[in-house]
């Protein structure tokens, strides 16, 4: 039997080295194909987050990645996620969506959750996703973002230490406030560690949950 074959659909090169690793250490015989488009986000973030202007593209790419062999495609951004639906039915391969398996697991045991992004492209996608999760689960929970502002328009400017900074205040007080915290954004996580304990652990990202979906999809025996 040939090794799985895994393709990854980015929009920022943050995603690229993250999904690589924790691919290889779950899959470690897995064949990654990784797809990277830059433009998606800037575009979102300037049309209003009109996903119809990035859909055809996105489409391609994920057709591209089925000729290429995937045996299923991850979708790594929050912003689009919701093509992916869409492109499972289309494709006839499983189609990951990156932020599903953190959704499911912030509503099973929580009332309230904070969602918190630094772009209002992936802010309302990801709560759309928490209260279509949270009717699935018939679970009443209240959904609240937060945008933080001026943090993704720092590190465009390449100011890490500000950006970090607004990210790192705006998650506390979401900890604080909140049974669950949401990052909408994988690359907001490595402020973590300047959180108390107690809110970190209030805390869900992504990347690990959405690799061990990918596992599930091809099989969990398949990652010896």
């Amino acid at each position: 039997m040939h090794p799985p074959t895994v393709a990854v659909i980015h929009t920022s090169p943050a995603t690229v080295e993250v999904f690589s690793r924790l691919l290889a250490e779950r899959l470690p015989q897995a064949r990654v194909i990784n797809m990277l488009d830059d433009s998606v986000l800037p575009q979102l973030r300037d049309n209003g987050a009109d996903l119809a202007a990035v859909a055809p593209r996105w489409r391609q790419y994920a057709r591209i990645a089925r000729e290429q062999g995937a045996d299923v495609i991850l979708n790594a951004c929050s912003s689009i996620g919701e093509l992916c639906a869409p492109a499972q039915q289309e494709l006839g391969i499983p189609v990951v969506r990156v932020d599903s398996a953190m959704a499911a697991q912030a509503v099973a045991g929580a009332s309230r959750v904070a969602v918190v992004a630094t772009l209002a492209s992936t802010l309302g996608p990801t709560t759309r996703l928490l209260a279509e999760t949270a009717r699935a689960q018939q679970r009443a929970v209240e959904v609240e973002p937060m945008l933080v502002d001026g943090a993704y328009a720092a590190l465009v400017a390449g100011d890490r230490e500000r950006h970090d900074d607004l990210v790192a205040a705006a998650l506390a007080k979401a900890a604080d406030q909140a049974d669950q915290v949401v990052l909408a954004q994988a690359s907001m996580a490595r402020v973590l560690p300047r959180l108390a304990s107690q809110q970190q652990a209030r805390c869900l990202v992504s990347p690990e949950l959405a690799v061990a979906s990918v596992a599930r999809a091809l099989g969990a025996d398949r990652t010896a």
